[in-house]
């Protein structure tokens, strides 16, 4: 009972033993005793008139076969939810995001008790079951008309820089279902501009999002019901950050750069390419050849040097987009104030609790979500002036804490360069342990375990 999220399944087995003191053995009785104790035991008070049963003079109940086994899975699903929802869960790496530090086809386990547990905002669902109903394509596993509010249990610390973290995607907060795997926001914008550039003068604001809307199946999400990804976290509240030629600086000092961070590079060659072996042996999953001598692929610099000495490599040549190239797809996606890529970005200060900052027409872009979606505030622009909640701001306070979270294969890693910041709220808890991995381009034969990546703790 001292055990935190433990005593919780304690408590449930020992309000299902008092409940049989008074004779409610039936399987409806102990569900509703263990989900509502405190409904259910003062109405059995004011309702029953069945006297307490010491333990000896009790009937014995007998169970038969159905009923064994229906005993035994609600006890296994109530304890694998516990377990699941505020002590560690496991996850699967499914994107090359963050290789090679961590592998498509990774199995790890996720601590919950890392940062604290969040409580379930929508409690009422099929177990084990993220957001969509097994066999199906469109079909919610859970019910939207319970809610609970956010509040998150103390954990053993907070987040750290350089800390790897599962979140539920901010911009998950919409989804084209037939296109899951892509940013709704993304989708819309891109829509947008073509149909900019086919109608000219005719396009009207909203044209984009309108033709989505009507041409696939979008829907909203809770946010313990958007996807979970897996990031480094780089900076936290309050920190500064900036990308300059492709490295990362936080609070003006150069920030440390995981072991196997990865970029795209050129890679020359007098006309001969890489046998299989090669390929293997550096463990090159992505990338491509554009020519007899010309390929493009993703390397760490220590296998960027390795590939530097074979006889037919001529040079190896970083990929960076230079400063001030405009990047569309980039964060905050105004690219009249803000001439930001994915190689040469910010500064930008990390939103932290409490803090102030100025909002004007030239930075709204970056806190324009935050402020709306994430804080739950009308926002409107009107003749170029902002309104939070019907009134002129030209400041604004933050509520909760924010985070940026960037993949360590850089140059192939969707994060908050694309969709901004990661609020508190959205934080699932910390990655620790990988317990399997599985190669998944190969079979059993061919070697589909990555003995050598087995067991390991996360960096």
């Amino acid at each position: 009972m001292i055990i935190p999220f433990i005593n919780v399944f304690t408590f449930m087995l020992l309000t299902i033993e008092l409940i049989k003191g008074f004779g409610k053995t039936a399987p409806l009785d102990q569900v509703l005793v263990a989900l509502f104790p405190f409904v259910y035991m003062p109405w059995l008070a004011k309702t029953s008139q069945q006297e307490w049963m010491p333990v000896s003079e009790r009937p014995k109940i007998e169970k038969g076969f159905i009923r064994e086994w229906a005993d035994a899975i609600v006890f296994a699903v109530i304890a694998a939810s516990i377990i699941r929802i505020f002590l560690m869960e496991a996850y699967t790496i499914p994107t090359s995001s963050m290789e090679k530090s961590l592998l498509v086809g990774d199995y790890l386990f996720v601590s919950k008790m890392a940062y604290g547990p969040k409580s379930p905002q929508t409690p009422v669902a099929v177990p084990f079951v993220h957001h969509t109903m097994p066999l199906t394509q469109f079909t919610k596993s859970y019910i939207e008309w319970f809610k609970l509010p956010y509040h998150r249990y103390p954990g053993f610390g907070e987040i750290k820089n350089n800390d790897v973290v599962v979140f539920n995607y901010p911009s998950g907060d919409t989804v084209v279902l037939e296109r899951q795997n892509e940013d709704y926001y993304q989708i819309v914008r891109s829509k947008e501009e073509e149909l900019q550039q086919r109608y000219g003068s005719k396009y009207k604001a909203g044209m984009g999002r309108d033709a989505i809307w009507k041409s696939y199946h979008v829907t909203s999400r809770p946010v313990d019901k958007r996807e979970n990804y897996i990031k480094r976290c780089v900076a936290i509240p309050g920190d500064k950050l900036e990308i300059i030629d492709r490295q990362l600086y936080i609070n003006d000092q150069m920030a440390d750069n995981p072991k196997d961070m990865q970029f795209m590079y050129d890679v020359f060659t007098n006309g001969t390419g890489f046998n299989k072996k090669t390929v293997d042996k550096l463990n090159i999953t992505e990338g491509g050849k554009l020519s007899n001598s010309h390929y493009v692929l993703p390397l760490s610099l220590e296998k960027k040097k390795i590939l530097e000495s074979y006889g037919n490599v001529r040079s190896v040549e970083a990929r960076i987009q230079p400063k001030g190239e405009i990047y569309t797809p980039i964060f905050p996606h105004d690219t009249e104030h803000f001439t930001w890529n994915q190689d040469n970005f910010g500064p930008l200060i990390i939103p932290k609790a409490g803090v102030t900052v100025d909002i004007s027409m030239e930075n709204i872009a970056l806190y324009k979500k935050l402020i709306s979606k994430y804080e739950f505030n009308d926002l409107e622009i009107k003749n170029n002036k902002i309104y939070i909640n019907g009134q002129e701001a030209k400041t604004y306070t933050f509520k909760q804490d924010y985070y940026w979270m960037m993949g360590d294969n850089r140059h192939n890693s969707a994060d908050s360069r694309y969709w901004g910041f990661v609020p508190e709220d959205h934080v699932v808890g910390k990655a620790v342990f990988v317990w399997l991995s599985l190669d998944p381009n190969k079979s059993l034969t061919e070697g589909k375990i990555r003995w050598d990546k087995l067991f390991r703790f996360i960096e």
